[in-house]
């Protein structure tokens, strides 16, 4: 995920409001589990979604902005299909290389190979370490211009898939976005079907927001051993989950109030 830096932190930083609702104070999970709507969506069994082949396993394609976000909004469900033998492709369509731009850490400088080594390691955790990696090596924070470009390589690694899955194409973050609408243009030319993960919405968005497609949102449920797996592999993103070092623009991406929002017993997609 690359996303907001800092966070208010005094009166005087809340009388300027940031424009960008990804900026902007979010929605505490709290709020979320308290709304019956959530836990009322209906539930899908994943694997009952795949079709039953006897020539070969199925395969789905999992696309992300940023290494993490497939992680944040579907590493449980990752899980649970790998256990059951689904063959992955994991498409990086970015390194998430400028998720700090304004810091001077260090680590800043080489962030690229940090995030994905943490997306391996992250992979391990949820036991999906022989998953086909595939990175795309599009500049992070430049998705929407290569968006052509990139329905067309989404296209062709669909080619022997059943089922895409992708960040949300109005997740209000426009490298999540524009993946996401570059693999509902690709799933339309194959002729395969698309899921799509939020992250951000769950920031910004608020209980029965009419913004959101709750007519086609689905809860995915997850068992005992993939919610283990998500948490440990999301401990994994030490670059985005704790500061980089003491400055401003060294601030987590994902403190523990973001967070909450991937660490419940299900996950939501909308189909």
């Amino acid at each position: 995920m690359t996303g907001r830096q800092t966070r208010p932190r005094s009166a005087q930083h809340l009388r300027t409001v940031p424009a960008d609702p990804i900026q902007r104070p979010g929605t505490p999970e709290q709020a979320w589990q308290a709304w019956a709507g959530l836990r009322g969506l209906p539930a899908v069994d994943p694997l009952a979604c795949l079709p039953a082949r006897r020539d070969r396993r199925p395969r789905v394609l999992v696309v992300a902005a940023h290494p993490d976000d497939e992680v944040l909004g579907f590493g449980g469900t990752l899980a649970v299909l790998a256990a059951s033998g689904v063959r992955l492709r994991l498409v990086s369509v970015t390194a998430g290389e400028a998720s700090h731009p304004h810091s001077r850490a260090s680590v800043a400088h080489n962030l690229a190979a940090v995030r994905i080594r943490e997306l391996r390691e992250a992979l391990a955790r949820l036991g999906a370490a022989d998953v086909q990696s595939v990175a795309l090596g599009v500049p992070d924070g430049r998705v929407t211009q290569s968006e052509q470009e990139l329905s067309g390589r989404l296209a062709g690694l669909l080619g022997d898939c059943d089922l895409c899955v992708a960040p949300y194409s109005h997740d209000l973050h426009p490298d999540h976005e524009a993946a996401g609408r570059a693999a509902l243009a690709a799933g339309a030319t194959r002729g395969v079907a698309v899921w799509e993960y939020p992250v951000w919405a769950w920031h910004w968005a608020v209980p029965d927001d009419g913004r959101l497609p709750w007519h086609r949102a689905a809860r995915l449920p997850l068992p005992f051993a993939a919610q283990d797996r998500k948490r440990a592999a999301l401990a994994c993103f030490r670059s985005q989950i704790e500061p980089l070092g003491d400055r401003p623009g060294d601030a987590a991406i994902l403190p523990p109030a973001e967070l909450a929002h991937f660490r419940r017993d299900f996950e939501v997609i909308w189909r």
